[in-house]
C-alpha cells in the first residue's frame, strides 16, 4: 500500500456505504475536493465516528488509491457543534457545504474556498449576524472565487465607474444612471453598491467585519439571489429543507 498522506480540510458530505462504512467528501487545502472511504465508521465504537460528520475540520490521514482515498485517522480541530443547536443554522451549514462541493474541483487549489467555508460557518454560530446576511456574503464571495461573481466596478453598458445605480441580471453587473433607463433591473443604493464592492475586493478573513441596515440587506439578498440563480442552475437539496423549515 502507498504511504499515507496528511491533508488539512473539512468534511463536506458523508454517505453510508454497506453495513458499517462511510464515503465522505473532503475539501482540502492542497488537493481540492477529494473522496475518501472510512471503513467501519458507522460502528458505535469506531474512532472514525465523529470525524466523518459534515463540518469536521482538521487534519486527515489518508491512504491514496486509484480514484479515492482511505481514511485512517483524523485530528479534528473544530466540529462546529454549536450549529446543531438550531436546525435552520444546521441546514444552512449543509447548504454551504453542498455549494462548495458543487463549485470545487479535484486536484485544484481550493484554499480560499475552504477559508470562506470555515469563516462562514463561524459567522453562522455568531449572534452578531443575521443568517440571511451570512448566506448572502457566502454566495457572493463563492461566486467571485470561481469567476462568476457580478461585475460591480464599472457600468456594463458604457464602462463608466460611477454613479452605478442598478444591477442588470442580463448584463451580470451594474449600470450607471445614464444607461439604467435602457434596461430592466434592480435599483440599488450607494450603500448596497459599496457592500457588493467590499465583498468582491475583501480578503476572506475580513468578510465578516461589518453589518448592514435591513434596507441594504434586502437589496443585497435580492441582487445576489438573482445573480446566483442565473449563473448556477442547480437544485440544492439542503435549500429545499431550509424552505420547509421557514
Amino acid at each position: 500500500m502507498s504511504d499515507s498522506v496528511i491533508v488539512t480540510g473539512m468534511v463536506l458530505t458523508a454517505m453510508p456505504i454497506g453495513d458499517y462504512d462511510k464515503r465522505i467528501t473532503i475539501l482540502t487545502v492542497d488537493r481540492g475536493k477529494i473522496t475518501a472511504f472510512a471503513r467501519g465508521a458507522r460502528r458505535p465504537k469506531s474512532s472514525l465516528v465523529a470525524c466523518t460528520n459534515p463540518f469536521s475540520f482538521g487534519e486527515f490521514e489518508l491512504y491514496p488509491g486509484k480514484s479515492s482515498y482511505t481514511l485512517v485517522k483524523a485530528n479534528i480541530q473544530n466540529y462546529f457543534r454549536e450549529l446543531t443547536i438550531d436546525p435552520f443554522a444546521t441546514y444552512m451549514g449543509f447548504y454551504f457545504c453542498e455549494f462548495a462541493e458543487y463549485c470545487c474541483q479535484e486536484n485544484n487549489d481550493e484554499k480560499e474556498m475552504l477559508k470562506l467555508l470555515y469563516q462562514s460557518l463561524r459567522a453562522l454560530q455568531s449572534d452578531r449576524f443575521e443568517k440571511s446576511f451570512v448566506r448572502a456574503i457566502y454566495e457572493d464571495k463563492a461566486l467571485t472565487l470561481i469567476g462568476e461573481g457580478p461585475n460591480v466596478y464599472r457600468c456594463m453598458e458604457c464602462g463608466a465607474e460611477k454613479p452605478l445605480v442598478m444591477f442588470a441580471p442580463d448584463k451580470g453587473g451594474l449600470l450607471c444612471d445614464s444607461c439604467a433607463g435602457k434596461h430592466r433591473g434592480i435599483h440599488i443604493s450607494d450603500a448596497t453598491r459599496y457592500t457588493l464592492q467590499y465583498i468582491a475586493n475583501s480578503s476572506v478573513e475580513k468578510l465578516y467585519s461589518f453589518t448592514v441596515t435591513p434596507e441594504v440587506l434586502e437589496e443585497l439578498i435580492h441582487v445576489i439571489t438573482v445573480h446566483k440563480e442565473r449563473m448556477i442552475r442547480h437544485r440544492f437539496k439542503s435549500l429545499e429543507v431550509m424552505d420547509a423549515l421557514t
